[in-house]
């Protein structure tokens, strides 16, 4: 049998996730619109949609500076750095897996968002900084929850890395139902709809300022660099759904060896998962009306009480 080196296998999983992120997205804007009752776009639009920017010219505001260009391709590489130090494929650790933990990830991913903020704020538009301000806001609120969701894991398993909780769920299906991790999960689902602008507020995909948040950021951005800021949000979506799945809810389905077939079929399952993730997501997001800005609060609210149910639940036996 063919078997494929641990660093050939490491950069598969920076590939898997920067090349099917965009079919991902495409299918779930497809069901959306299947859902709304409209035809809705090809599965493979945001590849042409990327493809099309690639090609443009890209301006920038007079008023901006160096770090307003810089800021796309930082983020960027921010979030391909994650799929380094998460299971994406395996189910060992590869030579950089034992690198970084959950906790180092989400660092990552929050530095990526934030110089992608600091860029909409020096452009000096209404809407962009409009866009940054909240989104630093919120975010303020959610990454508290973040923490407590580590911190949870790490009393569970001893560890706060991801290779190691996904072995104490795959260890027994008993670890699944235990409600300290099932709260867990369920707060962490609640971060992954507000990250991608899922929750029942924002307009993922609208331009009404009443609800921007993570359009108006990139809204001074064009070609190349609004290419990379599509790129990077649709990467950071299917790095937060690989996590709940490989890690949290689904971790079965990876490769245990090096064998190239079994790398192929964990990819296969990656984003079979990451589909089927994605539908729940979109069904949720058209089943409640959107609601006031300020309601965002007791969205995150909700994750946070969650969280803290896990780490009551742990003390009190029932982790």
């Amino acid at each position: 049998m063919l078997s494929l080196p641990d660093a050939v296998i490491q950069a598969l999983q920076v590939l898997t996730i920067a090349c099917a992120s965009p079919g991902v997205s495409g299918v779930m804007a497809h069901i959306e619109a299947r859902l709304q009752g409209r035809r809705g776009p090809r599965v493979m639009q945001p590849y042409y949609d990327l493809a099309k920017l690639f090609h443009k010219e890209a301006l920038a505001p007079a008023q901006a500076g160096p770090f307003f260009l810089l800021a796309p391709v930082v983020s960027f590489a921010c979030y391909l750095t994650v799929p380094l130090l998460i299971p994406v494929l395996t189910t060992y650790p590869l030579p950089l897996g034992d690198m970084g933990d959950i906790l180092g990830g989400s660092i990552i991913l929050s530095f990526g968002s934030f110089v992608v903020a600091v860029a909409a704020a020096e452009t000096g538009d209404p809407y962009a900084q409009l866009g940054s301000s909240r989104a630093k806001t919120f975010s303020a609120i959610t990454e508290p929850v973040m923490l407590l969701v580590v911190f949870t894991v790490a009393l569970i398993t001893g560890t706060d890395l991801p290779y190691a909780l996904a072995r104490t769920v795959t260890s027994s299906p008993a670890q699944i139902v235990r409600p300290a991790h099932l709260l867990a999960s369920a707060a962490f689902f609640l971060v992954i709809l507000f990250e991608t602008s899922r929750i029942p507020v924002e307009t993922h995909t609208g331009t009404i300022e009443l609800g921007m948040i993570e359009e108006a950021r990139s809204f001074e951005h064009s070609g190349p660099y609004l290419a990379l800021l599509q790129w990077g949000s649709s990467a950071k979506q299917l790095i937060l759904f690989t996590i709940l799945l490989n890690v949290f809810v689904a971790p079965w389905g990876m490769a245990p060896t090096t064998r190239l077939y079994q790398v192929v079929l964990a990819m296969v399952f990656l984003i079979a998962k990451a589909i089927g993730l994605g539908i729940i997501v979109v069904i949720i997001d058209n089943t409640f009306a959107k609601l006031r800005l300020f309601k965002i609060t007791e969205f995150v609210a909700a994750a946070f009480l969650l969280v803290c149910l896990a780490l009551f639940t742990l003390y009190l036996g029932g982790g």
